[in-house]
């Protein structure tokens, strides 16, 4: 069918890697390209004999978009994953731009020296890549991604309109250490140290970190305390759900982590404000990243589930109803199959399948677009395919 270039090596590329290789009738080629090009071929020669997917490897700057534009037109793929940092979507969006070819990512660009997360960077291109004929889809990871499609499709099939989302994000996995992060830490303490915000009414009501506590009752995995965050999908699923009137983000944390990360925050540690140490400027953050247990490390020991998904409330033919769509995934289970926990596993599927619709020219519309702007039928069914099996529930505890 086609090339895919994948720009990153980490945690979640690598198993949009391992998927796209199970998937080789579709990715017939893909080049994984890195700063780390050792990173590259390492996972080439672990995966090269157990695929028909014909696997190359480059080094490349995604920060530098003449090496990035250089790069494109030497592969000439079908479509650009970017699953590197989310700092890069934009010089990865210019090259895709200048070479015309589709782009897609898992999570809206942040400027690297303000933790502020929002899509008005991308939405910015839409003429660009209207005019050049080309598709940019922003956030096919898990949330956002998979939640935006569960959104999609709660609408299409079963509400004429949809008043209220709770976005639910349970890791109930267990990694032993006292203290680590399951994806980037850079990326997972800015979040979760920024102030919590939620959409009601047409705005944005603002919350201190953590100020908003719920317990809830998962599904295969009992009850946790979730809180209160800040998240993208919101932003866009307020602009493209007809009907809403609030939408909300709950993440679980265990009081451990949460004790761990006030110390952290108490001492300077968690911030991106460089200081002078020895004469050289340092991020305390990313020195923080240094010691902390690489994320790509925890896959063998973690056990335990994840489970995500969305609560809705909305009216079909003028009758309140309620739904709850999720996906459980086992840490496990996971490893086993692709040397990833399930944190890692639950983005790099939805990425490999959000390329997928865009090299089948499944989904085709010129322009930027969030995920759930696109029919969600294809991507339900590659869900339950490429493992990720959702649930439906139509009789959901909600959350106060």
């Amino acid at each position: 069918m086609g090339k895919a270039l994948i720009i990153g090596c980490g945690g979640v590329a690598s198993v949009a890697i391992h998927k796209c290789c199970q998937n080789s009738d579709v990715f017939e080629e893909i080049c994984i390209a890195s700063r780390t090009k050792q990173k590259c071929d390492d996972l080439k020669a672990k995966l090269e004999g157990t695929t028909k997917t014909k696997i190359t490897t480059a080094k490349v700057d995604a920060d530098q978009v003449e090496e990035l534009i250089a790069l494109i037109e030497k592969e000439k793929p079908d479509v650009v994953m970017n699953l590197a940092l989310p700092y890069q979507d934009l010089t990865i969006m210019d090259a895709c731009l200048a070479t015309k070819t589709h782009y897609m990512d898992t999570a809206n660009y942040e400027p690297e020296d303000t933790a502020k997360f929002e899509y008005k960077w991308q939405w910015a291109y839409r003429e660009r890549f209207e005019q050049a004929g080309i598709t940019a889809l922003l956030g096919s990871g898990f949330d956002p991604g998979v939640t935006s499609v569960f959104s999609a499709y709660a609408l299409k099939h079963y509400f004429d309109e949809i008043n209220y989302i709770d976005i639910l994000d349970c890791n109930a996995g267990d990694h032993g250490y006292p203290f680590a992060t399951n994806f980037n830490p850079e990326i997972n303490i800015r979040e979760v140290s920024a102030k919590g915000s939620y959409w009601e009414d047409g705005h944005w009501v603002e919350t201190e970190p953590m100020e908003i506590k719920r317990v809830y009752d998962f599904p295969e995995i009992g009850e946790k305390d979730m809180y209160l965050l800040h998240h993208e999908e919101i932003e866009s699923l307020a602009l493209n759900i007809p009907g809403i009137k609030r939408i909300r983000f709950f993440m679980t944390f265990g009081q451990s982590y949460l004790t761990h990360l006030k110390c952290l925050e108490n001492v300077g540690m968690t911030s991106i404000e460089p200081i002078l140490y020895e004469g050289k400027e340092i991020v305390p953050l990313q020195f923080l990243k240094a010691v902390l247990p690489d994320p790509s490390s925890l896959g063998p020991r973690t056990k335990g589930k994840t489970n995500i998904g969305c609560i809705f409330v909305g009216k079909k033919d003028g009758v309140e109803k309620k739904l709850y769509i999720y996906n459980t995934c086992d840490h496990q289970e996971c490893y086993k199959e692709v040397g990833s926990q399930a944190v890692a596993y639950t983005t790099g599927v939805p990425a490999m399948i959000g390329a997928m619709m865009l090299m089948m020219g499944t989904w085709k519309k010129a322009g930027v677009y969030n995920i759930e702007e696109f029919d969600p039928d294809p991507f339900m069914d590659a869900l339950n395919q490429w493992g990720l099996p959702w649930k439906i529930s139509e009789e959901p505890e909600l959350v106060d």
